[in-house]
């Protein structure tokens, strides 16, 4: 399917108090690599910085950045999203997770996607998800009983998706989001 022309996302940095904790988080937790390291001068003084990615065509993905507030009224970052490979893949980071250093963790369906939800050591709102071969309506969220085997999840999380407004095959919702920003199918 041809893609928007003009921009692509690429990266995301925030904040956050204690670089070295967070780092070893993204690098130990969900295999991020750091690709560089250093320091800025700023307007508010010296920030460090930490870069991190999954992909080597990609110098980083994520950027920590020192000196996150001690106090804020609230945290602005709704979550920071991860698609993983397959299923299995999704599967095998919530056993990881049980034994990190995370809270709040939920697997969840939102019928076009399954997903597990946690809060990093800094309470920032991660997802891992995967994406499911078709469509519903959003939004929708109910609890993904993860622990089952592959196939039968899938089977749950199809049958599931089939009861809720909307169902339709990804390819169609697809194509009419294609046709809707303007672009060939």
């Amino acid at each position: 399917m041809t893609k928007r022309k003009g921009l692509t996302f690429s990266h995301m940095g925030f904040y956050v108090h204690d670089l070295e904790r967070m780092a070893g988080f993204y690098a130990d937790v969900l295999d991020f690599t750091v690709t560089d390291r250093g320091h800025l001068p700023t307007p508010q003084g010296r920030v460090e910085l930490v870069f991190l990615s999954r992909d080597p065509e990609h110098h980083h993905q994520i950027v920590l950045a020192s000196g996150r507030p001690e106090t804020l009224a609230f945290n602005v970052i709704n979550q920071i999203s991860l698609m993983a490979d397959s299923l299995q893949t999704l599967q095998e980071f919530h056993t990881r997770l049980q034994q990190a250093p995370v809270s709040d963790i939920q697997p969840v369906t939102h019928g076009n996607a399954v997903s597990i939800y946690f809060r990093d050591p800094e309470l920032n709102r991660i997802e891992l998800y995967v994406d499911l071969p078709w469509y519903v309506s959003q939004p929708a969220r109910v609890p993904l009983p993860i622990e089952l085997p592959h196939d039968e999840l899938m089977a749950w999380a199809e049958q599931h998706a089939r009861t809720l407004p909307g169902f339709r095959p990804r390819e169609d919702w697809q194509a009419d989001m294609a046709r809707r920003m303007g672009i060939g199918a």
